[in-house]
């Protein structure tokens, strides 16, 4: 009997998506459940949010279950936050590190604390789950798959981001490394660069501030800033059968502001 599953199926799969409470996150396990992947979520605390997006997944017919865990409050986080998943939901295939902070303040004026947190999050914690996971894998022969949550910042410089654009440039250059590393043993790494998209925390900023909004249409191209669910589509993507030839790659998601060099004012 012929297959006939759309290659953008994630049936069969399990994916342990970090930060994945709000925002980006969320919309990426929504859509990996939607695509029939079971999903473990992860929060650094359990809100009403977070009930509400576990709700939204199981919805889809799939198992979905949350593990709550701040990774900055917490020694070996990244192995003992794996430890946690494989008791919830073992058999994880495929991970998407999504959690991430933005804590700059002007350059002059940053921390060593607040750089070394940007880094242990945006950097750290992505790096030793990939290394937990991809071991396991290599050991059972599991063609495993990551995504990484980078950020067009790793590409293009903004104000009081120092350390936030230092990290996501960083995510950037570890894809492709891990690329190099773990393409030959059968697992696939990728990522995705969101550019402007509504999350709750822009939302703030927008509900006080419209010129805001009117500064991020102007810098976008296609003049849209969409809510994080532009970002699931793609996800889904990378992670399955249709990416199988995808790797090392960083897909942007920002309606075609990383090729504009400079918008001009409206007339």
């Amino acid at each position: 009997m012929n297959d006939t599953r759309s290659p953008f199926s994630l049936s069969g799969h399990r994916a342990f998506v970090t930060g994945s409470t709000s925002g980006v996150g969320a919309a990426i396990a929504i859509a990996l459940a939607q695509a029939g992947s079971d999903v473990c979520l992860h929060g650094h605390e359990t809100t009403p949010q977070a009930k509400d997006v576990l709700k939204t997944c199981r919805s889809s017919g799939v198992q979905a279950e949350l593990v709550i865990a701040d990774l900055l409050r917490r020694n070996d986080s990244a192995n003992s936050l794996a430890s946690e998943v494989d008791g919830v939901m073992p058999e994880i295939d495929l991970l998407v590190n999504n959690a991430g902070i933005y804590i700059d303040v002007p350059f002059l004026e940053m921390t060593t604390q607040r750089y070394r947190d940007t880094m242990r999050l945006n950097v750290e914690t992505g790096f030793f789950l990939t290394q937990y996971f991809a071991r396991r894998w290599v050991g059972k022969n599991v063609r495993g798959r990551v995504l990484f949550t980078g950020s067009i910042n790793g590409f293009l410089a903004e104000p009081t981001h120092v350390a936030y654009d230092a990290s996501k440039g960083a995510v950037a250059a570890m894809v492709k490394s891990l690329c190099v590393s773990l393409a030959p043993l059968g697992i696939r790494v990728n990522s995705i660069a969101p550019g402007l998209v509504r999350t709750p925390l822009t939302d703030a900023i927008l509900a006080t501030n419209q010129d805001v909004l009117r500064w991020m249409e102007l810098h976008t191209p296609n003049g849209t800033v969409p809510s994080a669910t532009a970002c699931g589509g793609a996800a889904v993507f990378l992670l399955s059968d249709a990416a199988e030839h995808v790797h090392g790659q960083t897909l942007f998601i920002d309606g075609g502001m990383s090729v504009w060099q400079q918008p001009d004012l409206p007339t």
